[in-house]
């Protein structure tokens, strides 16, 4: 999702310097982002020239050191709050005081994170839908420090990327996965009970529910590791049975099957 961001920015047409721990993730996020600019001028979304001018305005860099004359950091590291709060401590040493600390986390607190620096009014959720360059939404949580001007600050570079931003409170799961996981979750112990089989489950809500995907397909395209992480998160934020993880999910995740990205979730994906 950070090449995705990046993505955005780029295309608004800002400076972008794209920041990962090592060379491969780096030429990924690069290849990556060039073939989806492509796709869009293949769609006549964009110029050739606009394409070679985004690209023109990226910078990567596995030196973190690069980020210190930024306005924004946005993080996009894995769901986990240790690493996500990690970041968040070395970025505020880093930074100048009036920059800005965005997590695009999909469910951890933003006033915990927030409490790793010493700028909690300048830190803000800032949760991107994936694919980013195709989805409109950008949901936007302020924690309890969230100055107004830092989110009228983010909620104008959404409209800059040209995202819809819509504004939520922070409590476990924002709205978007506070709604969304659970409805995945009863999906898969739908599977686990044997009420029917996946092809099933999933079509049954694509035509009877009007969804573009599946719930098990699109568990497979978000991360079965993330699903299971949000749920954890679900549960353990409110301490409410109902977000319990399915045991299927948590067996899924301990052998490796993760989805699209490992090639095998609850669907199967060859080449992967």
């Amino acid at each position: 999702m950070g090449s995705g961001i990046a993505h955005v920015a780029a295309a608004a047409g800002l400076s972008v310097v794209v920041v990962d721990v090592g060379s491969g993730p780096l030429e990924k996020s690069r290849a990556t982002i060039d073939r989806n600019l492509e796709r869009e001028v293949a769609k006549g979304k964009r110029t050739t020239e606009e394409k070679r001018a985004a690209l023109g305005r990226l910078d990567f860099s596995s030196e973190r050191s690069k980020l210190a004359r930024s306005d924004i950091v946005i993080e996009a590291v894995i769901e986990d709050e240790a690493l996500k709060s990690q970041a968040f401590a070395e970025l505020d040493s880093l930074l100048p005081p009036a920059s800005i600390l965005a997590s695009n986390t999909s469910s951890i607190s933003i006033t915990r994170l927030a409490a790793a620096t010493k700028r909690p009014d300048r830190c803000i959720g800032m949760h991107f839908m994936n694919p980013v360059p195709v989805m409109g939404l950008v949901e936007i949580i302020r924690g309890i420090a969230t100055s107004d001007a830092t989110a009228q600050a983010v909620e104008a570079l959404a409209k800059r990327f040209g995202k819809t931003p819509i504004s939520c409170n922070d409590y476990p799961g924002f709205v978007s996965n506070r709604v969304l996981m659970p409805m995945i979750n009863e999906a898969i112990e739908t599977l686990r009970e044997g009420v029917a089989a996946r092809e099933a489950i999933d079509g049954i809500m694509k035509l009877g529910m009007n969804h573009p995907m599946g719930p098990l397909e699109l568990a497979d395209f978000i991360g079965l590791d993330t699903c299971l992480a949000i749920l954890r998160v679900l549960h353990e934020g409110f301490g409410d049975p109902k977000y319990r993880p399915s045991p299927l999910l948590v067996r899924m995740v301990d052998a490796g099957w993760l989805g699209r990205k490992s090639g095998k979730g609850f669907y199967e994906y060859a080449g992967k």
